[in-house]
Parts: C-alpha cells; sequence; structure tokens
C-alpha cells in the first residue's frame, strides 16, 4: 500500500515501522473474512482492513476523529487477521502505533476515562485485587448481574505448592487477577512440573507483564512494568533458570514480545531479548516433557477453547490438544475454534455489548460436543466464559493436577 507519512508522523519513535507495515499490506481483505467484530457488526471499519485504512489516513495527517478511536477500540486485537494474512502484515503492532496517535489527540469522554484510569488502578495490582474480589463475593446477593458475572462462582484452593528441590529450574510469572479469580492455576503448574523434575523458582518481585497499561494505551507505563520484570528475573537468569514459565497465554505474548517492544532501549534491548528468549507457555515446556510416564487417570470429556493470545500470537494452536490428547482425555469437537471468545484483556469492559454477542457464540461451539468441562490456557478467556455460568470453565493444567492424584 502507497503510503506518504506526515512530517508529523516521520518524527514518531516508530514511524519507519508504521511505514513499513502500511507498506506491506496489499489490501486483498482475507483478514476481514476472519475477523470477529467484522462477523458481528459488518462494517468494513470494523475490520482489520479498514482499520489499517483509518490508522494510514491518521498516519498521513488527516482529522482524527470519536469515530476513529472507536472502530480502533472495538478492536479485540485476538490477531486472527494476523495469521490469515498471506503478506505477513503485523497489524497488532500497526493498531499499538495508531491507537497512542488518536488517544494524545482526541479526548475521551470521562465515564471512559475513569473506567481506563481504574482498569490501570486496580487490575495490576494483585493484592488490591484480591481483596476487591473478596468484597465483591461478601456482596454477591446485593450487586447487579453484570458484577456479579465477573466474579467466580468456586475458587479453588490452591493446596500445597512443592518447595524447590531439582537441578532444572524455571521461573514463573504469577499473574495479576489470576492469583485472585483461580488460585489453583499455578499451584497446579508447579506440582506437575515438580512431578517432571521442574522446580519452581518464586521471583516475588516481579509483578504485572504490562499488557494492561499498554492495552489502554498507557504505552510508557507498561513498558516501565516490563524493565521491572526484567530487573527482577535477571539474577536468577544469570544464576541458569532455564525459562520464564507463563500459565496465561495472554501475559506470554506480551512478555514475548518485551525484545521488540524495548529494542530501541540500550540499557534494556539485550536483556528483553533475553528473556523474550526464554519465555515460555506451560504447554511448550510439558510437550517437550515425557508426560506419559505420569500415569494420569483421565476420565473427562473436554472441550479446549484455545486463546487468541495462544493461537494467533503465540502460534501454539493444537499444542495443548495434542498434550491431553497424549494424556488420555477425550476431546469433543470444536467448530471455529479460530474465533475469538470475546474477553481479549479488558475489553469484556469497554465493550460489553459486543464481548458478551462473542462470549455466547463461542459457549454455544464449546459445549456442541456435549463436554463435561471447557477448558482454556488464559485465565481472561477462564473468568469470562466461566462467567456465563453455563458449563464450568477451568485452566487445562487443572485437570491435569487433579488427574495426577487420582493416578
Amino acid at each position: 500500500m502507497q503510503t506518504n507519512l506526515s512530517e508529523v508522523a516521520k518524527r514518531l519513535p516508530r514511524a519507519e515501522e508504521a511505514e513499513r507495515i502500511l507498506r506491506s499490506c496489499v489490501h486483498c481483505g482475507f483478514c476481514t473474512a476472519t475477523c470477529p467484530t467484522y462477523q458481528l457488526l459488518g462494517d468494513e471499519l470494523d475490520g482489520p482492513r479498514g482499520r489499517i485504512y483509518l490508522i494510514k489516513q491518521v498516519l498521513e495527517g488527516a482529522p482524527i476523529t470519536a469515530s476513529t478511536q472507536l472502530h480502533l477500540d472495538r478492536c479485540l486485537t485476538c490477531r486472527n487477521c494476523e495469521t490469515t494474512c498471506p503478506s505477513g502484515v503485523k497489524y497488532h503492532d500497526l493498531l499499538d502505533i495508531g491507537r497512542a496517535v488518536v488517544e494524545q489527540q482526541v479526548p475521551r469522554p470521562l465515564g471512559q476515562r475513569l473506567l481506563h484510569g481504574g482498569l490501570r488502578a486496580v487490575v495490576p495490582r494483585p493484592a488490591l485485587f484480591k481483596a476487591l474480589c473478596r468484597t465483591g463475593q461478601a456482596l454477591r446477593p446485593v450487586l447487579p448481574a453484570a458484577l456479579t458475572s465477573k466474579l467466580p462462582a468456586r475458587v479453588t484452593a490452591p493446596g500445597v505448592r512443592p518447595a524447590p528441590r531439582h537441578s532444572r529450574r524455571v521461573l514463573m510469572l504469577e499473574g495479576c487477577v489470576q492469583p485472585a479469580l483461580s488460585p489453583n492455576t499455578n499451584a497446579a503448574a508447579a506440582r506437575v512440573l515438580d512431578r517432571l523434575g521442574i522446580s519452581v523458582e518464586p521471583i516475588r518481585e516481579a509483578g504485572c507483564c504490562g499488557a494492561v497499561d499498554y492495552h489502554l494505551n498507557a504505552q510508557a507505563q507498561g513498558l516501565d512494568r516490563a524493565r521491572r520484570n526484567i530487573d527482577a528475573w535477571w539474577p536468577a537468569i544469570e544464576a541458569g533458570a532455564e525459562a520464564i514459565v507463563q500459565t496465561a497465554s495472554g501475559c506470554g505474548a506480551f512478555v514475548r514480545d518485551y525484545g521488540h517492544l524495548l529494542e530501541a532501549d540500550p540499557r534494556y534491548a539485550a536483556k528483553a531479548a533475553r528473556v523474550s528468549a526464554l519465555s515460555r507457555d506451560l504447554v511448550e515446556v510439558l510437550c517437550e516433557a515425557p508426560v506419559e510416564q505420569l500415569g494420569l487417570c483421565a476420565e473427562q470429556r473436554v472441550a479446549f477453547h484455545c486463546p487468541c493470545t495462544l493461537q494467533h500470537a503465540l502460534k501454539l494452536g493444537g499444542a495443548v490438544e495434542g498434550l491431553l490428547t497424549r494424556l488420555g482425555f477425550t476431546l469433543t469437537a470444536v467448530p471455529d475454534g479460530h474465533l475469538c471468545c470475546g474477553s481479549a484483556g479488558t475489553y469484556s469492559l469497554t465493550q460489553p455489548e459486543l464481548s458478551r454477542q462473542l462470549r455466547d457464540n463461542r459457549l454455544n461451539a464449546l459445549e456442541s460436543g456435549r463436554p463435561q468441562v471447557i477448558v482454556t490456557a488464559n485465565i481472561g478467556c477462564q473468568a469470562h466464559l466461566g462467567g456465563a455460568g453455563r458449563t464450568p470453565v477451568r485452566h487445562w493444567v487443572e485437570i491435569v493436577d487433579a488427574g495426577l492424584g487420582a493416578g
């Protein structure tokens, strides 16, 4: 696509990257067919091709309006379009660049500013988020349905987490909301890894991966969180930790991007690239391990919801399904498995109507094979799908861990 950046846009830190991405798009439209918001709304500007055109206009100096902001806000950043694109367009990077420019020039209404600010103040702080969740559970009978659907109906206690004892050591990103909404997930992962001779070394100083800030257009703050995590992990990396494991694919996708996002930072570029290289989703670690020797008792019919960040960002579509099949689980067929559930980080709060439609469509597909349980690989998807109060939804490592207890 021919592009002529304005003089203002040429001075942006990522101007060359934006121009390169725009020129790589041939406007073929294959992406439109797989875009969840285009499927719902039928508006070209609510599909990747239309949004790319809007960003092109912004960077070429055209007036920026609230309508431009709305169409960019409606994007889930599911990256389905990137999987579909024959030209390899790095759409999510272009979207980040475009959103940052629009955010600077289009003032948001007060309600949106309060919502975004509140999410950034609460979600990245695990202790505060947990306290608010406990308060919400106590007040559940008097809360409106829109709020109670965001709280888990049942929280599984984490159980015993094994102390480090093996020569093979990994680090684990604990996450922001997962310790409150699904505290058993990381404990279950640590127990499974321990059975395979791998210890999880706790790094308490590591915090939010930075994705919440970054994707709510506070990009500088998101990158500051990334730097703090790098600093927290670095001594253990130098001491021989072999991987940084994530049990939430949304966090994993962002950590995997540290190297790219910080490549222009002379102090952190090399360290960020090293962290990205060490980043592993839990399924990658277990797929390389002799899991058959665990003697798992797997008797459930399971539907797997593959998060967008797992299949489109990390390119691990089919990995969890393959692992669960190796372990003896019966997986039901799931139509349109490439589509988004509508969680998309904070999207279910910033775009509730669209998010709810996508969730219900996804649940209908997941439940079509009559599974006993739905499993997934990202806490956002887990909470969002579970909030409908239909089939139980858990992280896949929890059912693996439970099967070990029965075996």
